[in-house]
């Protein structure tokens, strides 16, 4: 049976409370995500859930505590080694420790002391009983592998350096929104400027030099601080996947709060190494679209041979660790390149628990871009509700207490599926929400929320705007879904769909980052775009220009005409910067494909002229 599902995954994001200077900020969480098939049932195991999801077919997900395991330490590597499932996290400045189950759903867990620290662990079991580890997460150090010992876990020679950065080289590691390094926009120069603005007696915007607040930092830590504050992307977040006896390193690069956060690879003949970086870089990268980035992940395959990358995407709004999790198709081809398929990434997509295309185009068009939405009342603006942008949103009015907002199709279509994305924006709080459990790490300064919240509201559709039909109604459910999927295989017509809201987690003000509508205008797909120009401006960078008239663009780029795995989805304009290239591929090639609520035109595949030489 077909079902759908549509990233980012609709599963309970826990909340988190961040110490800040001035009270704490709130939001929802959850990266990092190991996936794995394990007795017969797919397991998710994300950052800072305090628990892990189970599925029997990867669309609808079962939360389950974990206990008795580090719930607070990052990046929850689970590995499946013959009978038992695997668990550790990251911890650094002290041993971590390994654990191990047979039965992941009755919290029992094995635990095998630790003799080293790490982060951003990930286990590997060879095809010989042979057990492998790589870590590494820091932008001052590389990725490290080592065999251990099965029985001990302890390490049976000395790390060797796997994965370094390589900037310079490969574009997809530049730090930066889009690749372009604001030495402003980082969280820590925010953070150093509200302090000294606090000690001097002024606002943080009339600091322009913090160089001061450096110096002022214990000495031992100044060699850190200093590599925060530069431009040397993080690598991070390795997994190991074994196909027809090559290995392939991945790895993530160059940091979590940026849309272009991504997933490269290193194939090798041996467990460590050496390796090579594969032309296909970065293999899993989503940089456009509603919910962006697609780093830091696993791969895995299913009970049916389907292959599936599952990583981290970016809101990095009311703190940089807001962020939620993607699954998209993957694989490898005949040459033996991993790949992952991120076009329309955000997109409803079909699961039928059999052997599927991953390259399948997706069955329904987005309807609702920049169509009109009217509200009950807006702090924010209703409009926000359809730009495609996840960190963007209307915001009721606090003393609304029947928030509701409208959607115009503008034309009578058939709807197939709604996808309602709520936002958190309480901004910073001096005083927790009443009931609030601080149980955590006050040394860190943060705490996951253990209260269980609901989301509750009512969807409908009209033709005419008068009569009024109910889609979904959820005013009484007891879950808390913040990227709700609403599926109508059969579709249905309608020109107007209103979304009222009744319950909100900590009975906030409304707030929705997308009300997005799927299915099928009644006109044409847009005509083919015209006069395309792809011009390699350096090693690592190219920019692309074409002519169309679309509502969209699907921009697709790879290293020969066959194999366009890369893509970023763009609205409303008709050129792109690409700074992901690497320096070592001599030639690449571009496809521009144009959309509208009607389908979907497939562009000419042309090549990207060499840097012009003046």
């Amino acid at each position: 049976m077909k079902q759908y599902f549509c990233n980012p995954l609709n599963f309970s994001y826990r909340y988190q409370f961040n110490q800040k200077e001035n009270g704490f900020s709130l939001n929802r969480e959850a990266a990092d995500p190991s996936m794995i098939f394990f007795h017969g049932k797919y397991y998710l195991f994300p950052s800072m859930t305090k628990g892990f999801l189970v599925s029997d077919d990867m669309v609808s997900w079962k939360s389950y505590p974990l206990k008795d395991v580090p719930v607070y330490d990052y990046a929850p590597d689970v590995r499946v080694i013959g009978e038992y499932l695997y668990f550790c996290a990251s911890r650094r400045g002290q041993a971590c420790d390994f654990y191990r189950t047979k039965a992941p759903e009755s919290g029992n867990f094995e635990r095998i002391p630790g003799t080293f620290d790490f982060w951003d662990p990930s286990l590997f079991c060879d095809d010989d009983g042979r057990l492998y580890f790589y870590w590494g997460c820091s932008n001052m150090t590389p990725i490290w592998g080592v065999e251990l010992n099965p029985d001990t876990m302890e390490r049976l020679e000395e790390p060797v350096v796997l994965i370094e950065n390589h900037q310079k080289e490969q574009g997809y590691e530049r730090t930066g929104e889009d690749h372009h390094y604001d030495p402003n926009g980082s969280h820590i120069v925010a953070l150093l400027k509200a302090q000294m603005a606090q000690n001097l007696g002024c606002s943080p915007e009339e600091i322009t030099d913090i160089t001061p607040a450096i110096e002022a930092t214990p000495e031992q830590y100044r060699p850190m601080l200093k590599a925060a504050l530069s431009d040397t992307p993080y690598i991070e977040g390795a997994w190991m996947t074994r196909y027809n006896g090559r290995y392939y390193l991945q790895y993530a690069s160059p940091g979590t709060q940026y849309n272009i956060y991504n997933d490269g690879v290193y194939v090798g003949d041996h467990p460590l190494g050496p390796f090579t970086a594969c032309p296909n870089n970065p293999f899993s990268y989503s940089p456009g679209g509603f919910c962006p980035g697609a780093g830091h992940g696993s791969t895995m395959e299913d009970r049916a041979g389907n292959w599936w990358h599952a990583s981290t995407m970016r809101i990095s709004v009311n703190h940089e660790f807001e962020r939620r999790v993607g699954i998209w198709p993957a694989g490898f081809d005949e040459d033996g390149e991993l790949f992952c398929n991120q076009r329309y990434g955000d997109w409803p997509q079909s699961v039928t628990g059999e052997k599927a295309d991953p390259f399948a185009a997706p069955e329904w068009m987005l309807l609702s871009y920049r169509k009109t939405v009217t509200a009950s009342s807006q702090e924010k603006p209703a409009e926000n509700v359809t730009d495609e942008n996840v960190r963007t949103w209307w915001k009721a009015a606090g003393d609304d207490r029947n928030p509701w907002i409208l959607l115009d199709l503008k034309e009578l279509s058939a709807v197939h599926a709604v996808q309602i994305n709520f936002a958190d924006d309480m901004g910073i709080v001096t005083k927790l929400p009443e009931g609030a459990k601080l149980i955590g790490e006050p040394d860190r300064g943060r705490y996951i929320e253990d209260r269980a919240f609901v989301t509750r509201w009512l969807l409908e559709t009209s033709i005419d705007g008068a009569k009024w039909t109910v889609l979904e109604d959820k005013r009484s459910c007891d879950t808390d879904l913040p990227h709700d999927l609403i599926v109508r295989p059969e579709g249905i017509e309608a020109r107007y769909l209103r979304l009222t809201i009744t319950e909100t987690p900590y009975h906030t003000a409304a707030c929705i980052s997308g009300l997005r509508v799927f299915g099928r205008g009644n006109g044409s797909a847009p005509a083919q775009v015209t006069e395309v120009s792809a011009v390699r401006n350096d090693a690592l960078s190219m920019r692309v220009a074409w002519q169309g008239d679309a509502v969209g663009y699907e921009v697709l780029w790879g290293h020969t005409p066959e194999k366009l795995y890369h893509s970023y989805r763009i609205f409303d304009r008709t050129s792109l910067d690409i700074r992901a290239l690497m320096a070592d591929v001599p030639q690449y090639y571009v496809r521009i494909d144009a959309f509208n609520e009607n389908g979907i035109t497939p562009g000419q595949t042309v090549p990207v002229m060499p840097v012009s030489k003046k």
